[in-house]
């Protein structure tokens, strides 16, 4: 295990690094910039091997998973606060579970499913399985490619304003991932355009998801406050998605 944790404590340092120089690159504060430890497929005992060595953010890509993950870190932590996010595609009738262990979902994309997660959260404040609404950012989909999920750039803002009604959940900003083969920096651009022109009428939108293992310098320049950092971090998986 005391391998592990050196390998993570290395691979945490480089990503820091990237992150650092970035920012000095883009004129920002690297404070402004969150980590996002993204340990789908990886064992609980790396994310409590990152949590001793100082992250507190992680994110799963699916409810099965994340659910068990987040149950057994409590237990091998017990009273650290730790906060997870659910960045993977997200099926309705998944939402009474994964209000249950999550704490921001990353990938709403529609009314129905923005409805169906405050349903969730009211049932889980009830029943005293949560004590307060649920953050969630807005997927969106720069190439409308629906089988990747997202909200059509040109349906966003309706999606936004649907959202914000909804007591029980909490819009804090917007998320995308760069198309394959697809230009991250005109990609991310458009993103920051998006944000900024939402953030006029939508005060709360604070945050700024963009950027992964192959691309966080770009998502960097163009003003993302959180990236979603898996490969680098933990090392190659067989399959990669939303990291």
């Amino acid at each position: 295990m005391s391998e592990r944790i050196d390998e993570l404590r290395r691979s945490l340092a480089a990503v820091r690094e990237r992150i650092d120089a970035a920012c000095a690159a883009a004129g920002r504060d690297p404070g402004e910039v969150r980590l996002l430890a993204v340990t789908k497929t990886f064992p609980a005992s790396d994310v409590a091997a990152l949590i001793d060595i100082g992250l507190r953010d992680f994110a799963e890509n699916k409810d099965q998973e994340g659910r068990g993950k987040a149950a057994e870190v409590a237990e091998l932590r017990p009273g650290v606060p730790v906060r997870w996010h659910m960045v993977g595609r997200l099926q309705r009738n998944k939402a009474r579970s994964v209000v249950r262990w999550a704490d921001e979902v990353q990938s709403v994309d529609s009314a129905r499913l923005a409805d169906a997660l405050a349903k969730a959260v009211t049932t889980s404040r009830e029943r005293g399985e949560r004590d307060g609404p649920l953050d969630v950012q807005l997927q969106v989909s720069m190439d409308g490619d629906a089988t990747r999920g997202g909200c059509p750039v040109d349906q966003v803002l309706q999606l936004v304003d649907h959202v914000t009604r909804l007591g029980e959940i909490s819009v804090r900003g917007l998320m995308t991932v760069a198309p394959r083969d697809a230009d991250e920096n005109e990609t991310f651009a458009r993103l920051a355009a998006l944000f900024e022109r939402l953030r006029r009428d939508h005060v709360g939108l604070v945050e700024l998801s963009a950027g992964m293992s192959g691309d966080l310098e770009r998502g960097i320049a163009h003003g993302s406050t959180c990236v979603r950092v898996g490969t680098a971090l933990l090392g190659g998986r067989e399959l990669a998605s939303l990291e």
